[in-house]
């Protein structure tokens, strides 16, 4: 990592991006297991918070589960390009909002509650911008788990989930709202989040816990924000798979070492004939690209690599207003 991180810092954004411990003080807990008080473990926390590299602690939900979320792409003019990114950026949907180095150069991931108001925001960026917007739904996930080991590489990758949607009630679509920013800080955190929206600590835990059992909830731990923790170099790989071999590249794909992402999206024809996309991470382009060519080799397709090369917006996904 570029920046200097304390002994306890390091530890907290390496062994905690999943694997929070899911009890009424969690940070007392890990504090437990660094050998250190619970105040210190949360004043490292605020630290990290604060100076970008973490985004936050709490739930990272799975795709499609309790929403509906689509990767799109525009072809901004470039003189347009930082007013227009300013406008997409600005709606509270937008969570990711990249420059590529592409003809489609602003790529960005929109998520809402149903398909209707997700219809709704891409309409209103293509008014707003006048540019065409290329939406990219996901068909199936093969590896969406984004951590990193800042010792070795990354990390270990959990089998990719369903695409059931959940049904929540509005006591569930509340916890989802208040979960969204991440958890606070404090020492106990359900607690809190349980008196924000009306329910107990024990209801909060036991909630959570049957959506990490489901696989609705993905991990519970630390996000990292990786540019910050010196993997600059982002490359979306994108393949055009003939649809009868797709599932079968992907997964083979997904095993790589070096792919941080890996599944399949809808094509967008004619203007977007890919419909396989891998993410490759990594502190330099030098380091990336024979990632890159090895997954050409690996895959048996030829690939377009889209690095980007600014970084608009970058945070949690917001599936319902609320905290």
């Amino acid at each position: 990592m570029d920046a200097p991180y304390s002994p306890t810092e390091f530890r907290l954004l390496n062994d905690f991006q999943r694997g929070l411990p899911l009890v009424a003080e969690p940070f007392a807990e890990i504090a437990g297991r660094l050998a250190c008080r619970q105040d210190e473990i949360l004043a490292a926390l605020d630290r990290l918070q604060r100076r970008g590299a973490i985004s936050r602690v709490g739930a990272v939900f799975a795709p499609w589960r309790v929403g509906v979320s689509t990767l799109a792409a525009v072809a901004v003019p470039p003189e347009r390009l930082e007013a227009i990114a300013a406008q997409v950026s600005a709606r509270r949907e937008i969570n990711h909002n990249y420059q590529r180095d592409h003809h489609y150069n602003l790529w960005f991931v929109a998520t809402a509650a149903d398909e209707a108001a997700l219809s709704a925001a891409l309409d209103g960026i293509a008014a707003d911008s006048g540019c065409r917007v290329l939406s990219l739904p996901l068909v199936e996930q093969f590896h969406i788990d984004l951590g990193f080991d800042l010792c070795s590489g990354i990390k270990d990758r959990p089998a990719a989930g369903s695409f059931e949607r959940l049904a929540l009630s509005s006591e569930q679509r509340r916890l989802v709202a208040a979960l969204q920013p991440g958890l606070p800080l404090v020492a106990r955190p359900f607690a809190t989040l349980g008196q924000r929206i009306g329910m107990t600590e024990a209801e909060v835990i036991s909630i959570i816990a049957d959506w990490q059992k489901s696989g609705v909830v993905k991990r519970l731990g630390v996000v990292v924000r990786h540019h910050e923790l010196g993997y600059t170099a982002n490359a979306m790989v994108v393949f055009d798979v003939p649809d009868a071999t797709v599932s079968t590249v992907g997964t083979r794909l997904a095993g790589e070492q070096g792919v941080t992402l890996c599944y399949r999206r809808e094509r967008h024809l004619p203007q977007w004939p890919y419909n396989l996309y891998c993410m490759v991470h990594g502190r330099s382009r030098e380091e990336v690209l024979p990632v890159v060519e090895r997954l050409c080799r690996v895959a048996g397709h030829p690939c377009e690599v889209l690095f980007s090369t600014r970084r608009f917006k970058q945070r949690g996904a917001r599936y319902f207003d609320g905290q």
